[in-house]
C-alpha cells in the first residue's frame, strides 16, 4: 500500500484534484491486486501441472479484495475534479474561508457531486458543476447528517452559477468566524463524502 501511495500525488479528501488523483490510485491498486491473484494462479499451475492446487484457492480468495478495489475504481471513474479554471477563479474569492474541493455525497437515492464548498461558522455554501443538481434532495440528505452530529441550525446552499457563488463567498467573509464549529462541520462533510 505504501508503494501505491508513492505513485499517487498525495491528495487528501477535500483537497483540489482529489477525485482525479484517487482514480489513478484505485486503478493502480486494482491492477496490482488482480496481478497478484493471476500470478499466484499461474505459479500454482506451473508448479503442479494443473489448476487443482492450494495456490488456486489463494488466488481465488485474492480476487475478493481485488473486486472490492474494482468497485471503488468504478465509483471514482464516474466523477471528475473541479476544473482548474474554475478553481483558480474561486481562489480569488475564498480569502480565509475554510474550503473543500471535489466532494461526492452518496445517498440511497442519488449521488451528489459538489466541486467546491466553503464553510464559515454555521454557514455552508457549495458549487455544483452540473446544471441538474437536485438541491432539495441534497439539503434533506445533508441536513440529516449534520443533525446526527449535533450541528443544528446550519444553513446549506448549493449554487450552480459561479457568479452567484462567488458573490456569496464574498458575503461569507464578513460572517463571524467560529473556528471550532467550522472545523467540526468540515470534518463531518469530509467523513461522509466519497
Amino acid at each position: 500500500m505504501q508503494l501505491l501511495r508513492m505513485f499517487s500525488s498525495e491528495k487528501y479528501k477535500g483537497s483540489k484534484g482529489y477525485l482525479d488523483s484517487q482514480k489513478k490510485y484505485e486503478l493502480m491498486r486494482t491492477l496490482l491486486y488482480f496481478g497478484i491473484s493471476l500470478s499466484l494462479f499461474a505459479a500454482g499451475w506451473v508448479a503442479t501441472g494443473n489448476r487443482l492446487n492450494l495456490l488456486t484457492v489463494v488466488a481465488v480468495l485474492g480476487c475478493l479484495p481485488a473486486s472490492k478495489s474494482l468497485v471503488g475504481l468504478i465509483m471514482f471513474l464516474r466523477f471528475h475534479s473541479c476544473p482548474e479554471t474554475v478553481s483558480e477563479e474561486l481562489e480569488k474569492h475564498t480569502g480565509n474561508l475554510f474550503v473543500l474541493y471535489d466532494l461526492v455525497f452518496t445517498s440511497y437515492d442519488k449521488n451528489y457531486q459538489v466541486d467546491h464548498m466553503a464553510v464559515r461558522g454555521n454557514t455552508v455554501c457549495g458549487l455544483a458543476g452540473g446544471k441538474t443538481f437536485d438541491e432539495q434532495g441534497f439539503y434533506k440528505h445533508i441536513d440529516g447528517i449534520l443533525k446526527a452530529e449535533n450541528y443544528r441550525d446550519v444553513t446549506v446552499k448549493i449554487f450552480t452559477d459561479i457568479r452567484r457563488y462567488t458573490d456569496r463567498l464574498e458575503q461569507m467573509k464578513d460572517l463571524e468566524e467560529a473556528e471550532e464549529q467550522t472545523a467540526g462541520i468540515a470534518e463531518t462533510l469530509k467523513s461522509v463524502a466519497l
